[in-house]
């Protein structure tokens, strides 16, 4: 289902704290030095509306959390709701997350990464295009120290053990862990816009949280 165009952000807004140009950084980042106190670092891939992004840095301040979105329209509109909610402990970059993972990261400078419901791209000539390649999950566990953790949420059951058999084969993950989603409370107590239809809806989703394991990882930036 393609997405419907995002509204605009209040042209009243000052973005320029909370949205950033992935043109604009440099290689590699420091992704702690893109906040104003130094916490650990948490990257969502992929950050569509920004409901994840907006609710986990009001719910949890004591750490930083950075989206990455590639559709312009939505890392605004993102932006606009984290400096409506004056949020100094989130930000989002618009443009590839995964090229930002790959090629501009260093080793073990982030505690999680997070990754829902990403598009299963269905057509045979379009699989090259899913986010949770064996490339990815490699430089995924290159970004993460010991203990640091890989959230992948989706509906599509094929894509999602196709993943985990591919984060397996990197060898830098511990077995996937099904990771529970909580009660909801209000209309917007999920983890992202798609989650909350889904679950209306009655559809199965698929979840886990991978760990960073003690082997060390081959692949380089760049």
């Amino acid at each position: 289902m393609p997405r419907r165009p995002p509204k605009k952000p209040d042209p009243a807004l000052d973005l320029s704290t909370h949205l950033l140009a992935l043109a604009d950084l440099p290689t590699p980042v420091d992704p702690g030095a893109l906040f104003p106190r130094a916490a650990p670092v948490e990257l969502e891939v992929g950050s569509g509306k920004g409901l994840f992004l907006t609710s986990i840095s009001a719910a949890r301040p004591e750490r930083n959390f950075l989206g990455a979105e590639i559709a312009g329209g939505y890392a605004r509109l993102c932006a606009g709701k984290l400096a409506r909610q004056q949020a100094t402990n989130a930000r989002i970059i618009h443009g590839d997350a995964t090229h930002f993972v790959r090629a501009m990261l260093p080793d073990a400078c982030l505690a999680g990464i997070h990754v829902y419901f990403p598009d299963p791209w269905w057509k045979a000539r379009h699989r090259k295009r899913r986010v949770l390649s064996e490339t990815f999950l490699k430089h995924a566990g290159r970004v993460l120290p010991v203990g640091g953790e890989l959230h992948v949420w989706t509906d599509v059951e094929e894509y999602f053990n196709e993943s985990m058999d591919l984060a397996r084969g990197t060898g830098l993950f511990g077995a996937p862990v099904e990771e529970q989603p909580s009660v909801a409370e209000h209309d917007l107590d999920y983890r992202t816009h798609f989650e909350r239809r889904t679950r209306l809806a009655g559809q199965p989703v698929w979840r886990a949280v991978l760990v960073r394991n003690d082997r060390a990882a081959k692949c380089m930036v760049g």
